[in-house]
């Protein structure tokens, strides 16, 4: 049976808030809270103001894309880079003192792929205290990044990662001159 996308319903996923709220987030999520001009500070108290739990001493870089801020728990001392995306259908709880690089993203979303019409499959992302995520790197649906971990640039992060590990991308193939390496 092949995948019919009209039937998509969204069934059992809950947004958290109404139409209005959500279009409001994102019309200032857009206009204001991506943007180069907007004060590190502000995009905390915009946060706030949206329902995230914000700890002290947090920066948020420019050009982070957060969901739904009302799903969204960050600890003291939080460092979030430049183009992060924190794609949070589910909740994503990040402890104190974790660093989100440049372009990481954070992905509670997915679907069934044994679902015909698609439908949601998501899960929660928990990020441990004094993990850092490099750049690039990928954490997927339902997963618990263990205190003090190191996810390395470009990582792609499938399943719960144990306190004070490192996971590392695949090494890549390099050509020179005709030859891989």
């Amino acid at each position: 049976m092949g995948r019919q996308l009209a039937k998509f319903s969204g069934r059992g996923y809950d947004k958290g808030r109404n139409r209005v709220f959500q279009a409001l987030w994102v019309l200032t999520s857009f206009a204001i809270f991506e943007r180069l001009w907007c004060p590190p500070k502000f995009r905390v108290f915009i946060l706030r103001g949206f329902g995230a739990k914000v700890g002290s001493g947090v920066l948020i870089r420019h050009g982070v894309r957060i969901h739904w801020p009302w799903k969204l728990r960050i600890g003291n001392d939080v460092w979030i880079g430049v183009d992060a995306w924190l794609l949070n259908l589910e909740p994503i709880t990040i402890g104190s003192d974790v660093c989100i690089s440049q372009a990481a993203l954070l992905c509670t979303g997915s679907h069934d792929a044994a679902s015909d019409s698609f439908e949601f499959d998501n899960a929660p992302i928990t990020v441990g205290d004094g993990a850092w995520i490099a750049t690039q790197a990928t954490i997927l649906r339902g997963v618990a990044i263990g205190a003090h971990s190191v996810i390395g640039a470009r990582a792609l992060v499938t399943g719960d990662v144990p306190v004070g590990a490192r996971v590392l991308a695949p090494k890549a193939l390099v050509v020179t001159n005709g030859n891989a390496s």
